[in-house]
């Protein structure tokens, strides 16, 4: 395999709007170039039988069922609260808005 040139490390930075030194695109160039490597060699192992997944493990939904329960009324939940209006928590105002 080819490895990636100078050149094009050069357009990359360009397009990324990277301003690189002369020592850094050699240096980016062979770090590229591996990691270019890398994914070829994954790819190699990659095989037909194998089928295409997100997570090694299989996953199950461990949450909770969703069920309705007695919860707090809307004067418990704002007992303690400095301060509030029409059932409602009242902070103070951060973006000029209303």
């Amino acid at each position: 395999m080819p490895g990636i040139t100078r050149e094009e490390v050069a357009h990359l930075a360009r397009l990324a709007r990277l301003e690189l030194k002369g020592e850094e695109l050699d240096h980016f160039a062979g770090q590229l170039d591996d990691i270019i490597g890398a994914v070829a060699r994954v790819s190699e192992v990659a095989d037909q039988d194998v089928p295409p997944t997100s997570h090694p493990l299989p996953l199950t939904n461990v949450m909770r069922r969703d069920e309705v329960r007695p919860s707090l009324t809307p004067e418990q939940a704002l007992s303690g609260a400095p301060a509030q209006e029409q059932q409602r928590f009242k902070v103070p105002q951060i973006l000029g808005e209303e």
